[in-house]
């Protein structure tokens, strides 16, 4: 019997190390550019059925554990596996709404401070590695969001939990691998939204109240200073949390650096590569080395696996740590420069589309098309 299970319970059954078998029905292709870890593929095509090559295949790699079945929506995966039930593999589940679904799996994980007042909570999405942030006083019961994703409702429930009401919405920069959620958010609440006061250079069609270098926000007794670091983007933001934490958005993570040319394009790569090595040499490396980073993405790769750290656990690191083992951070600045402008990374897809929503020249009201648009892993590392 065929049985349907969620993409949250698939994140169960893989962070409790269930002994399952994983096949994904896509296209090869498909399958190679992202994936769920572990995951095996067996292209299928409810036209033509399982083959007996196919059989033999799914035999040989099950070795009598249970199969979970998955595809991009459900489309292949669910004949997929009532043609396995049929040849006797009575204990086959299907992934409901497919890599679809997956890419919208949640963590909600609180960072630990050094203040009783001081509530932070990083809102991972799973498959996208993308990291959204509540940040607010337990005392006043207020709370910012920091670069909340299409899921809005995931950043409410997270606010909610720490018994938090939101009172503004920040975006740290004019995202390029997924959608936004932050106007929305703000909308749906009705709070200011923010961004860099230079996103008037982007021509940013939404209506923001722009933040100035220096210029500090207060949440009870919570201050977060807005640090201009352009280099990822021209109007890029940190956002450092009573001095002791800085929310980097694209512009310095656990493992790389932000890569610069999506704004700036390749032949005007190098003037992003200069921005973004004086707004690490100049601003955030003159910070304490017990600062804590607290990144806007963690690498994932193409086959679902994050670079540094596990999801569901805090993904930070001490700016020490940094400064001492990340390659970037050493280099001069004319390496630094080539570094980033010759050895670009394969850009995210549909970048130019997500940028012209975000900015709100375009948009896009079909969530099977958004959905669409933000498929696959962030690629905003150098």
């Amino acid at each position: 019997m065929v049985k349907n299970i969620t993409a949250e319970q698939l994140a169960d059954k893989i962070d409790a190390d269930e002994q399952f078998t994983l096949i994904d029905t896509r296209p090869e292709d498909s399958f190679e550019a992202w994936h769920v870890r572990d995951a095996e593929n067996v292209p299928y095509d409810p036209d033509e059925g399982l083959s007996e090559d196919q059989l033999n295949e799914v035999n040989a790699m099950v070795d009598d554990r249970p199969v979970v079945a998955i595809c991009g929506k459900g489309l292949t995966s669910t004949p997929f596996a009532f043609d396995l039930d049929e040849h006797g593999y009575d204990d086959a589940e299907v992934v409901t709404g497919g890599m679809e679904e997956w890419s919208k799996v949640y963590e909600v994980v609180p960072i630990e401070t050094s203040s009783d007042d001081l509530v932070i909570r990083q809102v991972q999405r799973r498959a996208k590695g993308c990291l959204g942030y509540v940040v607010g006083s337990k005392e006043a019961g207020e709370a910012v969001v920091v670069d909340a994703t299409r899921q809005t409702d995931q950043f409410k429930v997270a606010a909610q939990d720490a018994g938090l009401s939101i009172t503004r919405v920040l975006d740290t920069h004019v995202h390029a691998d997924h959608i936004s959620g932050s106007p929305a958010l703000a909308d749906e609440v009705s709070v200011p939204y923010h961004l860099g006061e230079a996103a008037s250079e982007r021509g940013v069609e939404y209506e923001y109240e722009p933040l100035s270098d220096g210029e500090v926000i207060e949440v009870g007794d919570v201050e977060i200073e807005a640090l201009h670091t352009p280099g990822h983007t021209s109007e890029m933001m940190n956002y450092l949390v009573d001095g002791e934490l800085l929310l980097t958005g694209d512009t310095l993570f656990v493992d790389s650096v932000g890569r610069t040319e999506l704004q700036f394009g390749e032949d005007d790569a190098s003037r992003g590569a200069e921005l973004l090595y004086d707004s690490l040499h100049e601003t955030i490396l003159d910070l304490p080395n017990d600062t804590t980073i607290l990144p806007g993405h963690i690498t994932v790769t193409s086959d679902g696996r994050y670079e540094n750290g596990s999801p569901g656990d805090p993904l930070e690191a001490q700016l020490g740590n940094l400064r001492e083992e990340l390659d970037f951070l050493g280099l001069d600045r004319e390496t630094f420069i080539e570094r980033l402008t010759e050895d670009a990374p394969e850009k995210p897809p549909n970048y130019e589309t997500v940028i012209a929503i975000n900015t709100g020249k375009e948009t896009v009201d079909d969530e099977g098309e958004a959905t669409e648009l933000e498929l696959g892993p962030n690629n905003c590392a150098a």
